[in-house]
């Protein structure tokens, strides 16, 4: 990924078939990379997605909320995202309701690169 000319990787070890076969189920697989959004509800890993659908979801990434459930998602960082509060943000941050590091809202492009 590349931010303000800052280019970063992030390898996330994971033993699977394939990447679909991770993603298809729409099953949530967990991952610990170690969030950094809100400092409540962290849900990290293969699509992630709020309790009620409604909120923030991401296909792989952190989704994050500023109360102590779930339910309600307002923040997210990861690839395929969608949801509160700007459902046109698929892949990068958005960062809402008190985030540990600052409000965000950061439009990237990223590679997925898979062994």
């Amino acid at each position: 990924m590349k931010i303000y000319q800052q280019l970063n990787f992030v390898v996330i070890k994971r033993q699977a078939e394939s990447l679909y076969s991770l993603i298809a189920d729409g099953q949530y697989h967990p991952t610990s990379l170690g969030p950094s959004l809100q400092t409540r509800c962290n849900q990290e890993g293969f699509n992630a997605d709020d309790d009620q659908g409604i909120a923030s979801k991401a296909r792989i990434g952190i989704i994050s909320n500023n109360e102590w459930n779930c339910s309600s998602c307002d923040s997210r960082i990861g690839f395929g995202t969608g949801g509160a509060p700007d459902d046109s943000n698929t892949c990068g941050n958005e960062e809402n309701w008190n985030p540990d590091n600052r409000e965000r809202h950061i439009k990237v492009m990223r590679y997925i690169l898979v062994q």
